[in-house]
């Protein structure tokens, strides 16, 4: 036992309260990688850090609480009751845990070296397991919001199209894809970046069609790639693991191969006529419900899709849609997206 055998009775409760604070933090971030992330390769990294404190946590600092007579004891910070989502709460105890640890290095580093060693080798390696899981928190609530979109907007130009998402997102609408083929790059980035705001602000997804550029720049939630678009491994490499990317397939071998690759959800179309596409061969009902049964990918009819035919879509099993001109050319957007919204449960 390396500690200082008369060590003073305020620096040794100083050190319970961080060991206990340091401790309490790592737990709780630990649960969230087993209940939230199921990451097992950070519950049993964590799990170590814990034990590492708790085998220095000696009754000698024990013996020092006195939680009675603290006059700080149980101070709180109105900033606590503003932690109301997971990455929010995470987030505050890695802070918490880095101070804490921080509070150990220094007041051990005569009395108590081993523990003040073992405070700063874990605040080094907890600043990158910070980034690891905050990313992996954010790619788990993007993939919970994409599993549970029924009804996904494409957009195209339009004057008021601002107006047509922030209505379609009040409606029920929680995915948007922001497709503009025309117009110059500063343009569209501005028009993607004031979608990306709204979008955040509205608690949903935005993927841009195409430009994983743009997407990077304003921070979308992911990108949507073509057949002809740059290839899915190289969109990957460019955009992140923790971003999404959607695939347009048009056939069961493509299919397959969006399965085979880094691909989060794809759509399935045509399946009617497009005036978006109107060379491109439609797929019809009959195809659109075999090949639905070929993939474990979330996927999204698309192709001429609107309040007329939604019915005819559902009654092959399918539950999700990806609609442009069925929503944006449609004069009360909000009652058209609560009637598809209603039409897909």
């Amino acid at each position: 036992m390396s500690v200082t055998p008369n060590l003073n009775q305020n620096v040794a409760q100083l050190i319970d309260a961080n060991l206990d604070r340091a401790r309490e933090g790592l737990r709780v971030i630990e649960d969230w990688c087993r209940f939230g992330l199921h990451k097992k390769e950070y519950v049993i990294l964590i799990k170590d850090w814990r034990q590492q404190l708790g085998q220095q946590h000696y009754e000698i600092y024990k013996k020092a609480r006195l939680t009675s007579s603290d006059e700080s004891a149980g101070l709180n910070h109105p900033a606590q009751k503003d932690r109301k989502q997971p990455k929010e709460i995470v987030a505050a105890n890695f802070a918490r845990v880095q101070e804490a640890l921080r509070v150990l290095e220094e007041f051990c580093r005569s009395s108590h070296p081993e523990l003040s060693t073992i405070s700063a080798k874990i605040r080094y390696k907890i600043y990158d397991l910070e980034i690891s899981v905050l990313k992996d928190s954010e790619k788990n609530n993007r993939f919970k919001k994409l599993h549970s979109s029924k009804l996904y907007l494409i957009t195209k130009p339009n004057p008021n199209l601002f107006d047509i998402v922030l209505s379609a997102l009040n409606a029920g609408v929680n995915m948007i894809q922001y497709r503009c083929k025309n117009g110059n790059d500063l343009d569209n980035f501005r028009e993607a970046n004031a979608l990306a705001l709204l979008c955040k602000k509205k608690k949903s997804l935005l993927i841009i069609n195409d430009r994983i550029d743009i997407a990077l720049a304003c921070d979308a939630d992911g990108v949507h790639l073509g057949q002809t678009d740059i290839p899915l491994e190289i969109g990957r490499k460019m955009i992140g693991p923790e971003k999404i990317i959607g695939l347009s397939t048009h056939s069961l071998d493509q299919i397959k191969q969006a399965e085979n690759k880094t691909c989060d959800y794809v759509g399935i179309g045509p399946i009617f006529p497009t005036v978006s596409k109107p060379s491109e061969k439609h797929l019809g009902l009959e195809s659109l419900k075999k090949l639905s049964l070929k993939t474990n990918l979330p996927y999204f009819a698309i192709g001429g899709i609107n309040k007329m035919n939604i019915s005819e879509i559902t009654k092959t099993g399918t539950k999700r849609v990806a609609i442009i001109n069925g929503i944006m050319d449609e004069k009360d957007t909000s009652s058209t997206v609560r009637y598809l919204i209603e039409k897909l449960k």
